[in-house]
């Protein structure tokens, strides 16, 4: 496939990566030479400096025989209109935009983005996508990570295994055995910053970040044997009012019982968010200052959401509200750098908004193979999930019989309301659901069993 990414920020240098890593042409355009020499070097990619929008540039690029093109800048209007100038000057086949803008969103302009208007296939939204990301979270309590597939019937959970648990140091098996009514399955190991598959031998040992497929009906005895549960929070500050902090505060409105403060330091945003919010005390103030986070109630507060544009604000903010002592604390960090602190800063949650948006494109750009896609462990590896076809392999075979790669393993296979794992030993039908946990290296196998035995190209 050949690709014209435009825009060299976070977010277009992580779609550039994930799309050349897996063996496609790229091109990205950018402005900036500074960007454009960065993502040249790091990645096996071409650069083109220029305007996103204009036609030359984008021919210059290669859009003319490209099959897909996404428009990632900073700029809305510049990523509309490159996507408008593919589309009638080179019919792109496919054209996504990223657009952060709300107006553009409101559901009264739903015919904005239509072929006979603004020709875009998809429209994201990062600050949309990471705050319904971040409300997932507050699903599953002591997750770092939490990705819904088969509507929801099957979540694959990210758990750290802690000192002390009950089933540190038992094998995959010897779990699966000792709780054999538990609709669950652990699918991947990050250990030491490495990912891996395990085998039913492999031990599960304390400190492990365990990536854990799960029946959502079993989803709270699951978080309970993994030394997790907890009580859904009851009171909830949010630091930042910004799009993702307002947006994730109007969705807390609507449950019930939730009591939500938040803190803003802008005081023309704050007195916006107080006008936005109908139920939500809203506080002028820094969320570094311990007055005001105690004014927030923080001390009291199952779980603080440090949601503003700045990394080491996010970090802070978190670190001194679990000081005052909140229970549970989740951070924006779009700086890679500051990973490895997370287990160190006491904070439970990390967030990267470049990871969410990346995740939500590349879904779209393999619609119709792959219809759920999440990336996981920094990018070591995907869940994906498809629906298998009369003519896949994969029908009339189990788990085991499937002949998959060493670093692919199936999570679940779902058919109706039934969830179905390995141990289960089921034959795939035609029409189920399949979720696949892949290594970053064989996602293109995956792709590749799609693609020929289910026919989708």
């Amino acid at each position: 496939m050949k690709a014209v990414v435009c825009g060299a920020g976070r977010v277009g240098y992580g779609i550039a990566r994930e799309l050349a890593s897996e063996g496609n042409a790229v091109t990205v355009v950018d402005w900036s030479p500074q960007l454009i020499d960065r993502v040249t070097t790091d990645l096996d990619v071409r650069g083109v400096i220029g305007h996103g929008a204009h036609p030359d540039i984008l021919e210059k690029a290669g859009i003319r025989d490209a099959d897909l093109l996404v428009a990632a800048t900073y700029s809305d209007e510049t990523n509309m209109v490159a996507c408008q100038v593919a589309h009638s000057l080179f019919n792109t086949p496919m054209r996504i935009a990223r657009v952060r803008a709300q107006s553009y969103l409101d559901p009264a302009w739903r015919d904005l983005f239509a072929t006979g208007a603004l020709p875009i296939d998809v429209t994201i939204s990062p600050e949309l996508e990471v705050s319904r990301s971040i409300l997932q979270r507050l699903e599953t309590p002591g997750a770092f990570t939490t990705a819904p597939f088969a509507g929801s019937r099957v979540q694959l959970l990210g758990l750290t295994l802690e000192e002390g648990s009950p089933i540190a140091g038992s094998s995959r098996d010897q779990l699966l055995e000792l709780f054999a009514d538990l609709r669950i399955d652990v699918v991947g190991i990050q250990r030491d910053g490495a990912l891996f598959i395990p085998k039913g031998d492999d031990p599960l040992q304390a400190g492990d970040d365990l990536y854990v497929s799960i029946d959502a009906r079993h989803l709270a005895r699951a978080l309970d044997v993994f030394g997790h549960a907890s009580e859904r929070a009851r009171r909830v500050v949010i630091v930042g009012a910004g799009n993702i902090g307002l947006y994730v505060a109007k969705a807390l409105e609507r449950v019930p019982g939730l009591k939500v403060r938040v803190i803003e330091a802008d005081k023309t945003r704050a007195e916006h968010a107080a006008d936005a919010l109908r139920r939500t005390v809203v506080l002028n103030g820094d969320g570094l200052d311990q007055r005001i986070l105690r004014e927030a109630g923080a001390s009291e507060a199952e779980l603080v959401l440090c949601l503003t544009n700045d990394d080491k604000v996010n970090l802070l903010g978190a670190v001194m509200a679990k000081h005052e002592g909140a229970k549970r604390s989740l951070s924006l960090v779009n700086d890679q750098a500051f990973r490895p602190v997370r287990d160190a800063m006491g904070i439970d949650v990390m967030i990267d908004p470049r990871a969410v948006t990346v995740s939500t494109i590349l879904q779209h750009i393999r619609r119709g193979r792959i219809i759920g896609l999440q990336t996981l462990g920094g990018g070591q590896a995907e869940a994906l999930e498809g629906i298998a076809l009369a003519t896949s392999p994969l029908v009339g075979r189990t788990s085991a019989e499937a002949d998959l790669p060493a670093d692919v393993s199936i999570c679940a296979v779902v058919r109706g309301d039934e969830v179905f794992f390995e141990r289960d030993d089921v034959k795939i039908q035609a029409n189920d659901r399949v979720i696949f946990f892949a290594l970053k290296s064989a996602v293109p196998k995956v792709e590749q069993l799609f693609r020929v035995s289910l026919e989708y190209f």
